[in-house]
């Protein structure tokens, strides 16, 4: 085959040469055809010229089950599906302006996105303003917005999770996109609008920490609670004890004590005074670490117990406790028998404390450093205190202006009393264009009496002095993520160690210690605690 023909592939299997000259009139023939419902509607045209590759070629797929969206054919003006492989040497514009101009390399659009928020998915779609920040801070919020201690479900005391976090009083977005108004989000907020002022206060905001206010804590900013559950089931106990199922049952034998007042009477008392007489626990009961939560007895022996106790440091307050149906595994004979399945569920209560995790919807993630009292927390001519203060050194590098913008429109927004739309792709990135999104939201806060670019005079909340800078204060929605200290402090003094090396174990679950390796070692050397 000569360097001016190029093979034409069909589902991996090379079918014919063509003349590279030919390549892209050939492959508009078939977008046509395609578009005109003559062809295949799903054909994938895949064209790589010699330019692109040093494997050009045109490239047709036709198998079962591909990956398809569609894009709007700007030469038919008619909507094609377009496939995984043809997509990055294909020119679309995301908006119809861009459409009309040349892209960067000089070459036209050939396709145009039906909607500008055609290729995001849900959750970044969710991201308002998010064409204004850099891309990674939008990667980052697609994960982080799948970590928040939001709401999760509305059944959720009729179902069996593992484990579920719920926030206590999460509130809508001031401001939001069209994806969260069209899939209802509404009713599983997942945030807090809070008052963010961006400045450098006390020392406790620096590297990512943010000072949260007291008041706003007591007032339930940010609380929440984990719900675990564990599921008892007889069977699975007795074959821990070599008994069978059968033979075990939930209850809480009496025992009979004698009085402790020389009387010599004899009173009959539950084992368990923490149970109730079928062996489980008392839903709304608080239980404590080695609180027993259920009992299990052998009816041809009532001494012959099984207990299972709670083993967590934290407390925690029984939810429910729901009896289950037979396993849908088990024999039709058995599906008749004595409910053998309890759900214990249990709820541990996770207000924020130092070192818990923080998110705005821009990737801007942070850990409470503090819970700073109102009556030192810097305020504006109105008394108004900020919820949060963020340091303004996490902007500059992170380019996150879309934050910046939603702090303007969430402020302008909760003045005029009216959700804001922070729909990608809305506003333009120069006046020529048309209009500039802090020229839409500038105009609503100048209306509103405030500065036109969202920033207000501050006075110190130690000394009342007015700060000699006009500092940016708006509303942003924070999410609370469910990575918390609770979850991962790891501390010892002695503890179990290795028989064999007569080191300290390893591993948080079993009370281990944290390695003190080598540059641990040098540290120390260091500073002359050799000996410690």
């Amino acid at each position: 085959m000569s360097n001016e023909m190029v093979p034409v592939v069909m589902d991996g299997i090379p079918r014919l040469a063509l003349a590279a000259s030919k390549l892209e009139e050939a492959a508009m023939y078939l977008r046509e055809r395609k578009c005109a419902g003559t062809i295949l509607e799903d054909l994938e045209v895949a064209t790589i010229t010699t330019s692109e590759s040093a494997y050009p070629g045109l490239f047709l797929h036709t198998q079962a089950a591909r990956m398809s969206r569609p894009v709007l054919n700007l030469q038919t003006q008619k909507i094609e599906l377009i496939g995984p492989m043809e997509q990055p040497y294909l020119m679309i514009g995301v908006t119809g302006t861009a459409a009309d101009k040349p892209t960067v390399t000089g070459h036209n659009y050939t396709h145009e996105e039906i909607d500008p928020l055609a290729h995001l998915s849900i959750i970044a779609s969710m991201t308002p303003f998010s064409d204004m920040n850099q891309s990674p801070r939008n990667m980052y919020q697609c994960q982080m917005g799948k970590q928040t201690m939001g709401t999760p479900i509305h059944n959720l005391y009729g179902r069996t999770d593992n484990k579920m976090y719920k926030l206590h009083n999460p509130q809508c977005p001031l401001v939001r996109t069209n994806i969260h108004t069209d899939y209802k989000m509404d009713e599983y907020p997942n945030g807090t609008n809070a008052v963010v002022a961006v400045i450098s206060y006390t020392g406790y905001d620096m590297e990512d920490a943010m000072i949260l206010n007291k008041s706003s804590y007591e007032r339930g900013f940010g609380h929440a609670s984990v719900y675990k559950s564990k599921i008892v089931d007889l069977e699975v106990e007795g074959k821990h004890t070599g008994k069978s199922g059968d033979s075990l049952k939930f209850s809480n034998p009496i025992v009979v004590k004698k009085s402790r007042d020389g009387s010599g009477r004899s009173t009959a008392e539950f084992k368990y005074p923490q149970l109730d007489a079928d062996g489980l626990p008392r839903v709304g009961e608080s239980v404590k670490q080695d609180d027993v939560l259920y009992c299990i007895v052998n009816p041809e022996d009532e001494n012959d117990t099984i207990t299972g106790k709670h083993k967590e440091i934290e407390p925690a307050t029984i939810q429910s406790v729901r009896l289950l149906g037979p396993n849908p595994a088990d024999p039709v004979e058995k599906k008749y028998e004595a409910c053998k399945r309890v759900a214990l569920t249990l709820r541990v209560n996770r207000n924020p404390v130092i070192g818990d995790k923080f998110s705005s919807r821009h990737g801007q993630k942070g850990v409470m450093s503090v819970l700073y009292p109102q009556i030192d927390m810097p305020f504006t001519e109105s008394g108004l205190t900020p919820d949060v203060i963020i340091n303004p050194h996490a902007f500059p590098s992170r380019m996150t202006i879309g934050m910046l913008i939603e702090s303007m429109a969430g402020k302008a927004g909760a003045m005029h009393g009216h959700f804001q739309n922070g729909t990608p792709f809305r506003f333009h990135e120069t006046e020529g264009d048309g209009q500039l999104a802090v020229d839409y939201f500038g105009q609503q806060l100048q209306n509103a009496g405030y500065s036109y670019y969202g920033s207000e005079p501050i006075y110190s909340g130690h000394s009342g002095q007015l700060l000699q800078a006009d500092l940016y204060i708006g509303v942003v929605y924070y999410q609370r993520l469910r990575h918390m200290v609770s979850d991962k402090s790891q501390v010892r003094a002695t503890g179990q160690v290795n028989q064999l090396t007569r080191q300290p174990i390893k591993g948080r679950k079993k009370g281990g210690g944290i390695r003190l390796g080598e540059m641990e070692r040098d540290a120390l050397l260091s500073h002359g605690a050799a000996f410690c």
